[in-house]
């Protein structure tokens, strides 16, 4: 099997597409800090026991008064910057994933139902998918995390409350092609009951345009819970994301100490950018007109 995928025309064309190797690259690198980050550190950075606040403010190492023990200095309550980085990504990354997951898992349920089916259930489905579409994302999840509060929990809710509409409407437009063909036609004339024939006929064939929507929403949800996060509306300060970490830095970074805020950023932009580079390779790969 690996030496088929070793051969395979997907596996040749990533060898040749560099923005695919410097993608997946910069995942694999976030998906090795998140893992095992953690314990290459010294420092817990929410351990209070574990902080000295003489070491506030030390700026990254390479500059004067810098220490090698913070490689990318110290914010106000003496906790190391890379340290914070490593633990908000865990955070941040788990949040990216769980929410697509369960989008992804209702969006398509919805939509095999909504296209499957039709009639009064699809006009339904659609017409709530179309009346949230009408909105920017953040703003509703910016209006429901108003409305439930804080939380890791209450994110992925509201984050999964935006998410499903793509895969819903793109589920239900490939669902109402494949249900036209004629290996479906011939289940139903077979008599398999509908949920057979949604299973084992119908959902293999609509899960290809997915793959790539949930690549890219990984990052997508990364960025509004950083937002969220930002606005102060998003996790609790005891479970701090990348997000929070730059808004703890933004308050002091025009007071000189840029390193709080700008190495979280830089954090997020490589993550999101590592994913899109990846996700527009699938794109590319995944979708026969574009070849």
């Amino acid at each position: 099997m690996t030496t088929g995928f070793l051969r395979s025309e997907f596996f040749h064309n990533y060898k040749r597409s560099t923005s695919a190797i410097v993608g997946s690259g910069l995942m694999l690198f976030f998906a090795a800090c998140v893992l095992i980050g953690p314990f290459l550190v010294t420092q817990n950075p929410y351990d209070i026991a574990s902080l000295d606040l003489m070491d506030s403010y030390k700026p990254p190492m390479w500059l004067e008064g810098g220490d090698s023990r913070f490689p990318l200095g110290t914010d106000g309550q003496g906790r190391d910057v890379w340290a914070s980085i490593l633990y908000g990504a865990r955070i941040s990354v788990f949040i990216g994933l769980v929410a697509m997951i369960a989008s992804c898992t209702i969006g398509t349920l919805l939509g095999l139902i909504a296209g499957f089916y039709g009639g009064v259930v699809d006009s339904v489905i659609m017409r709530i998918a179309d009346i949230q579409l009408s909105f920017p994302s953040i703003l509703i999840a910016l209006f429901l995390m108003s409305a439930v509060g804080t939380g890791v929990d209450k994110v992925l809710i509201a984050l999964t409350a935006v998410g499903w509409v793509v895969y819903a409407r793109t589920v239900r437009g490939s669902t109402l092609s494949e249900i036209e063909k004629e290996y479906v036609q011939a289940a139903k004339v077979a008599g398999l009951p509908n949920h057979k024939i949604i299973r084992k006929h119908v959902l293999p064939n609509v899960l290809t345009p997915l793959i790539v929507i949930a690549t890219i929403q990984v990052g997508t949800f990364v960025l509004i819970e950083a937002s969220l996060s930002f606005l102060g509306v998003g996790v609790p300060i005891t479970q701090p994301s990348l997000g929070l970490l730059i808004k703890n830095g933004f308050d002091v970074l025009f007071s000189g100490l840029w390193w709080t805020s700008v190495f979280p950023g830089f954090a997020i932009m490589t993550l999101v950018f590592g994913i899109n580079l990846f996700g527009d390779f699938l794109r590319d790969e995944l979708n026969p007109r574009l070849k």
